[in-house]
Parts: C-alpha cells; sequence; structure tokens
C-alpha cells in the first residue's frame, strides 16, 4: 500500500500540471467560442493567444517540471482576472483560487487575494452590464453574480485550504512518527550500552580477577621453583596470562564503548601474530611448522583478525584434543582472497576423542580443559559474515581446519 502511494503521488507530480494546463486551456477556448459559456466578438487569433496563456500560466504556477523551475503564481492571477474580464471565462479563475488556498500561507497575502477576487468579480458584474445581451444575464444579475463568486473564488479556495490543511495534518504525523524512531532507537542504543558495560563489569570482576590470581601464582613459582622444567612452564604460564589480560582489556575497551571502533586497514603486516600463536604453542610443546603461499599483501583489518582467530582457534583445539600432534599452518595469498588452513595428525598410540561439540572427533587422548563446544561454529559465522566459507573435519587420520575469505582488490 505505501509502494502504491509513494508510486501514485509520482505520477501526480509528473503528469498533473501538463494536464491540468491542457485543460484550462481548452476550456478558456470552449468559453471565448461559447461552447462552455457567452460567446466573445474577439477575433479566433486572439482568443487561441489568451488560452495558451492562460495554460502556461498554469505551469508556471506549478513550477513543473519539478525542482526545474520556481514556481510563480502571479502570472496565474492575471490570466485569472483578464479571462474573466474579457472572455467570462471560468477555468483559469477556478484554478487561481484553488492554487491560492492550497499555497498562500500568510494571511495577509490569503487576504489580499481575496480582495483583488472581490474587486475583479465586482468589475466583471460592471463589464457585464455594460456588454448586455447574454453576458449581463450570466455575470451581472445579483443571483448568477453571486453564485459565479462562490463558484470561482469560494468553492475552489476552501478546496485548497482543505488538501493544504490535511497536507499539513500527515506531514505532522510523519515527522512525529520520525521522531518516536529516532527516540526509540536512541533508548535501544543506550539499553545495549547498559547493557554491555555490565557485561564489562562482571568480566572484570570474575575473569579478570581468576586470571591475575593465575599470573600472581606462576610468577611466584618461577621464582621459588628449582627445576629449570618447572621455571619455563611458570614462566610460559606466566607470560600467557599477562598476554590474556591485555587482550581482555582491550575487549572490555570495546563493551564500554558507545558505538563500535570503525575498521582500518593495517598499514604493515596483518598477520604479523600468527608468529606468536606459532611460538606459544611450541613453547606449549606442540611440534608446529608454518608455510606462506603467494605474495603478502596488506589485508583489511576484518579479515586480518578473522584469520588471526582461525588459527588461534585450531591451535586451541589441537592443544586441547590432540595434545603433541605434528601440526601445520599454511597461508595463502590469493588472486580474489586468502585461505588459511590447519592440519594437525594423530598423537602416536593416543585414541580418538570427541571433537568440539561432540562432532566426528578430534584425535588425541584430550585435555581436561572446560569448553562451551561453539569455537567452530563461531569462526564459520564470523568467516561466512566476510563472505568466506569454513571447512572443519577429519582428514588423514588427523584433524583440519580451512579458511576461504574473499578480498576485494585494491
Amino acid at each position: 500500500m505505501a509502494f502504491s502511494a509513494v508510486v501514485l503521488q509520482r505520477v501526480v507530480d509528473r503528469y498533473a500540471p501538463p494536464l491540468a494546463a491542457a485543460t484550462v486551456a481548452a476550456g478558456v477556448w470552449a468559453s471565448g467560442t461559447g461552447a462552455l459559456g457567452v460567446r466573445s466578438p474577439l477575433p479566433g487569433g486572439l482568443l487561441l493567444v489568451i488560452a495558451l496563456a492562460s495554460g502556461w500560466a498554469v505551469v508556471v504556477a506549478s513550477g513543473w517540471p519539478a525542482g526545474a523551475v520556481r514556481p510563480r503564481r502571479w502570472p496565474l492571477f492575471v490570466a485569472a482576472a483578464l479571462g474573466w474580464l474579457v472572455l467570462a471565462a471560468w477555468p483559469a479563475g477556478l484554478v487561481a483560487s484553488f492554487h491560492a488556498g492550497l499555497h498562500l500561507r500568510d494571511r495577509r497575502r490569503l487576504t489580499a487575494y481575496l480582495v483583488g477576487a472581490a474587486l475583479v468579480m465586482a468589475a466583471g458584474v460592471l463589464v457585464g452590464l455594460a456588454v448586455g445581451g447574454p453576458r449581463r444575464i450570466t455575470t451581472a444579475t445579483p443571483a448568477n453574480a453571486a453564485a459565479t463568486a462562490a463558484w470561482l473564488v469560494g468553492f475552489p479556495l476552501g478546496a485548497g485550504l482543505l488538501v493544504r490543511s490535511r497536507r499539513d495534518v500527515f506531514a505532522a504525523l510523519r515527522d512525529r512518527a520520525e521522531r518516536l524512531e529516532r527516540e526509540q532507537e536512541e533508548r535501544a542504543e543506550r539499553v545495549r550500552a547498559e547493557e554491555r558495560a555490565r557485561i564489562a563489569r562482571e568480566m572484570h570482576d570474575v575473569v579478570a580477577h581468576r586470571v591475575s590470581l593465575m599470573v600472581v601464582h606462576a610468577g611466584a613459582l618461577e621464582v621459588t621453583a628449582t627445576e629449570p622444567a618447572t621455571v619455563e612452564a611458570a614462566a610460559l604460564i606466566r607470560s600467557t596470562g599477562r598476554q590474556a589480560l591485555t587482550d581482555l582489556r582491550d575487549v572490555l575497551g570495546v563493551l564500554r564503548q558507545a558505538t563500535p571502533p570503525r575498521v582500518a586497514e593495517y598499514a604493515g603486516d596483518p598477520l604479523a601474530g600468527l608468529d606468536e600463536l606459532v611460538r606459544e604453542s611450541r613453547a606449549a610443546g606442540l611440534p608446529i611448522r608454518r608455510r606462506d603461499e603467494g605474495t603478502p599483501r596488506p589485508l583489511p583489518a576484518t579479515v586480518a583478525r578473522t584469520v588471526h582467530r582461525v588459527v588461534r582457534e585450531a591451535l586451541t583445539n589441537v592443544r586441547k584434543h590432540a595434545p603433541g600432534a605434528e601440526t601445520a599452518v599454511c597461508l595463502r595469498y590469493l588472486p580474489d582472497g586468502v585461505e588459511v588452513a590447519v592440519r594437525n595428525g594423530p598423537p602416536a598410540g593416543e585414541p580418538r576423542q570427541p571433537g568440539p561439540g561432540g562432532g566426528p572427533g578430534l584425535p588425541g587422548a584430550g585435555l581436561d580443559l572446560p569448553g562451551a563446544g561453539l569455537g567452530l561454529l563461531g569462526l564459520r559465522e564470523r568467516v561466512e559474515l566476510l563472505g568466506g566459507r569454513l571447512e572443519a573435519g577429519p582428514a588423514g587420520g588427523g584433524f583440519l581446519v580451512r579458511a576461504l575469505i574473499p578480498v576485494e582488490p585494491s
């Protein structure tokens, strides 16, 4: 219904002015020739000029085509007055009164139009008395003069005022609806901001506190331990915990912002963090190798972050479900995208264990680590939001996670 109304309004705005102009010109011609009024003694050429001028005045008053010229209504008022006084032609006067009611918002201008219309009607009565004959009967008798004034001025002027008032009411309702919609969006945004702030406080109070305790205890163990392996493991736990606190502060900063930050492009190597992930996994005892293919190039920040998340989640699953498994990380730059793959094999002599979310499974004895089983699901959603695809499943006795993300050429 709304679409039909918009289409109808566009059709009216485009074709109503020229149609009204042609109708007024034809009506003035018919009135001057006696078909719709009193026949005028003026020559046909002059009648045609007056008729065409009346139609032109309607077009000028409408500002047609829309937006091309500024509407000017005084030619229409002049054409209406001359048409009535010279030919007793009513079409231009009818349209002029409607335009006055529709567009003259200033009370003084509307009053001036009414005074001018009254003077023209009075002058028309004097012209009818002077000319005599049929014109005197149709325009100069009291009953016909009053009816003509009501027909040419009162009714169309009232119709224009009514249409204008309805437009004003609809415009006010539309503005009110838009204002209410904006206020509702602002309230919803405030609620979201408050909820993000509450989540940030909860994460800070619970998660950050426990990770901080882990870092403190690891630091104490690093200082007091005597065995080199224990010292190395405590140092790794402490550095990993400090990095987790840094990442947590970044997440909390995003949650506390009123609007999400705009994503820019990395100026340097967008995937430098992959080396750190590989180093951490090797320090944790995971035999891992990394291979890059293609020509490295800057990537959008969203793509780089997604690749980093894919590798991190895949390596985390390997450490949880297949500790000690041979693992390969491959990053391939394609002409229209980037592909990242993490493949691991089964640890020697260990049975297969259920994979994340109860899937077909990752090989290995597994670790007793808590998890919601939603890591790969979240990765798939993140990759698909960028127009890519994620594959995850058993491959060659191990497990493969591969993501293909398109990148628009710069």
